[in-house]
């Protein structure tokens, strides 16, 4: 029996991967007006670990060992927000349904954290 979760059964994040692909969809019509074209998977990837590797930047802000001119907790929020629809983006051009992705594998690590924490009680 499959115990797969399906999008039915994880509304929150199919709804997230239905409205971020709805977005990308928009960001395709500016590129192929503009470019002639829509982004490649490399360049989407590339995309993803900028704002990704901005994150880190930001955090450092947050503790206050990096400066940055704004709102640092706006910042966060934006691009955290920003690499998780980046994430949903890149799953889809790669064929990964990502609800069920993300359901399957949280499954997977909490079980084996249980069965660490179980061995460290006996």
């Amino acid at each position: 029996m499959n115990t797969t979760p399906t999008h039915d059964e994880n509304p929150g994040l199919a709804q997230a991967d239905d409205r971020a692909l709805k977005v990308r969809a928009q960001y395709e019509q500016i590129e192929q007006r503009v470019l002639g074209r829509t982004w490649t998977l490399p360049e989407l990837a590339l995309g993803f670990t900028n704002d990704a590797a901005y994150v880190g930047r930001l955090v450092l802000a947050a503790e206050r060992t990096w400066g940055i001119d704004g709102d640092v907790d706006a910042e966060l929020r934006h691009k955290l927000a920003e690499s998780l629809w980046w994430v949903f983006v890149l799953a889809d051009r790669l064929g990964i349904d990502m609800p069920q992705a993300y359901e399957a594998t949280m499954d997977r690590i909490g079980s084996g954290l249980q069965q660490t924490l179980d061995g460290m009680d006996a």
